[in-house]
């Protein structure tokens, strides 16, 4: 490594301290990038059996108001692996399920901890726990945005394509918090995101004008489409999500009608490039929005994905709380 790139290196872990982190548009792509590469590091760590603990008496509190496998797993296996501990806080374990202010525990909290994650619905919660508290905090997944879901995504990516710049992204489905993200990140990355589903399910215009902005300055090209054969188009990278996130299980019959004909089957996939990945953040519904065949088939890269979460959650609080 180069004096300048060891420095340059040096400066962004200084700046990622104690910051926290809502959206993934708060970070510059050399931001993200350096988290990316430092998951893959600490991935190489743990699989050497290398002992790595900067977090060491340390401790993070996880608010969780949505019930998760892979950020609770993920984020306290990934401190302990740090040398700290992760104190697991349901809405029922604390006084901000009973009308304490967001204000109030986010004080409360910063005296007690080095670092918050929550996992709620309104983001406008995350934003107001992270104005008060004084200690880092992280969005775990709100309904406008999931980083750490697609931190793994691009270290994924990045594992098996070697690179991010010029890739094609194609995300079939709901215009979620998975699909905002994956906008942002990939605009950041210069990764070529279209997004194809049906009306009324698109993103949030205003993320996707951010995203359009970004990618001014990467070169990255954002599609948004109904048609999801136009979108898999010479795609790298398929992926999808289910039709009906948490907190909307009532529209489900609903959903199911509306995107009927976005379902990532064989027929789908055919468009893609024939070394296409293929990603699902999980929890999957098989022969919903994605057949078996493509879901456990070769192509299929969900549980590298999945395992990811644990080092880029652990990078992420390395970096942040370090």
């Amino acid at each position: 490594m180069s004096q300048s790139v060891k420095n340059s290196t040096e400066n962004i872990a200084q700046q990622l301290k104690g910051r926290d982190l809502l959206e993934l548009n708060d970070y510059t792509p050399e931001e993200i990038t350096y988290l990316i590469e430092l998951a893959i590091e600490l991935k190489k760590k743990q699989k050497s059996g290398e002992v790595f603990q900067p977090l060491k008496g340390k401790t993070i509190g996880l608010i969780f108001e949505k019930s998760s496998t892979r950020t609770r797993v993920s984020f306290e296996v990934g401190m302990y692996q740090l040398g700290g501990h992760a104190l697991f806080l349901s809405k029922n374990d604390i006084q901000l399920g009973r009308g304490e202010t967001v204000g109030d525990t986010a004080q409360v909290m910063s005296r007690y901890l080095d670092g918050i994650m929550i996992r709620t619905f309104g983001h406008d919660k995350v934003e107001e726990l992270a104005k008060y508290a004084s200690v880092p905090v992280i969005n775990g997944l709100s309904d406008l945005a999931h980083p750490c879901q697609v931190l793994a995504d691009y270290q994924t990516v990045y594992e098996h394509k070697g690179k991010l710049q010029g890739l094609k992204l194609a995300y079939i489905g709901d215009g979620n918090n998975m699909a905002h993200s994956l906008l942002i990140g990939g605009a950041k990355l210069g990764v070529h995101v279209s997004i194809a589903g049906p009306e009324g399910y698109e993103p949030d215009a205003v993320v996707v004008a951010e995203a359009r902005e970004i990618a001014k300055g990467t070169g990255a090209n954002i599609v948004i489409t109904r048609s999801p054969q136009e979108a898999v188009q010479d795609a790298d990278v398929i992926y999808t999500d289910v039709w009906a996130s948490m907190g909307f299980e009532e529209e489900q019959l609903a959903r199911e009608a509306a995107f009927k004909d976005y379902q990532v089957n064989e027929a789908l996939v055919a468009l893609a490039k024939s070394d296409y990945l293929f990603l699902h953040c999980l929890p999957a519904h098989r022969e919903e929005e994605v057949s078996t065949g493509v879901i456990d088939g070769p192509n299929s890269v969900i549980f590298d994905q999945a395992e990811n979460r644990l080092h880029a959650q652990k990078a992420l609080m390395a970096a942040l709380m370090g």
